[in-house]
C-alpha cells in the first residue's frame, strides 16, 4: 500500500511540474490537427482516384 500511495504522489508532482497549454493554444493547435487530416485525406483520395482510374483503363470489367 506505502508504494502505490508513493507512486501516486510522485505522478502528482510531475504532473505540477507539466507546462500545460493556455485554452487558446489548445484551440489552434487542435484546428490545425483537423486541417492537417483534411489535407492528407484528400491527398490520398485523389491518389487513390487517380490510379482505380487507370486500372480501369488497363483492365476494364
Amino acid at each position: 500500500m506505502k508504494r502505490i500511495r508513493k507512486f501516486f504522489s510522485e505522478a502528482i508532482s510531475e504532473l505540477r511540474k507539466v507546462a500545460w497549454p493556455t485554452g487558446a493554444q489548445v484551440r489552434v493547435l487542435t484546428v490545425l490537427v483537423f486541417v492537417a487530416s483534411l489535407v492528407v485525406g484528400f491527398y490520398i483520395a485523389f491518389w487513390d482516384l487517380l490510379f482505380t482510374e487507370i486500372l480501369k483503363l488497363i483492365n476494364p470489367a
